[in-house]
């Protein structure tokens, strides 16, 4: 297909017309929120995690061995951890972890590799229908990707 000068000028104005009125946005633009910056004390939420509740964000950190194959949740860690959260006793218990509910079963990935989870944040006790599991921060409807 062939543009000319002119159809070229018209799709560009009418791109920096949609980015000027924020119609346009980036396809990937999600807040990003640090599992480390998610409390402002052990048992008080940060202001900025405050904020995001309920939006959809970014979650960089690492999976934690899941409790079964073919789950569609997983454990989000600020640091790798080579053994199951949930298999081992109370002391072993990361308190930085973040419970991710994806939409579909999940194929896991090495407890060393780096991810990027991404889903809408909730904040408070909740238990989980599916699991059981009491949880104080959630990524639902989520997706990750390996960075």
């Amino acid at each position: 297909m062939r543009i000319d000068r002119r159809h070229f000028l018209a799709g560009s104005a009418a791109l920096v017309g949609l980015a000027a009125t924020g119609t346009l946005t980036a396809a990937h633009a999600a807040e990003s929120l640090k599992i480390r910056d998610i409390y402002k004390t052990q048992d008080e939420f940060s202001q900025r995690a405050r904020d995001l509740q309920g939006q959809r964000i970014d979650i960089p950190g690492f999976m934690a061995p899941p409790l079964k194959a073919d789950a569609n949740f997983f454990v989000l860690t600020k640091m790798p951890m080579s053994v199951c959260p949930f298999c081992e006793t109370s002391a072993d218990w990361p308190n930085d972890i973040v419970f991710v509910r994806m939409r579909e079963k999940l194929d896991a990935v090495r407890f060393n590799r780096p991810i990027l989870a991404s889903g809408i944040l909730e904040l408070g006790v909740a238990k989980d229908a599916g699991t059981g599991f009491v949880s104080m921060v959630r990524l639902v409807d989520a997706t990750f990707e390996i960075v």
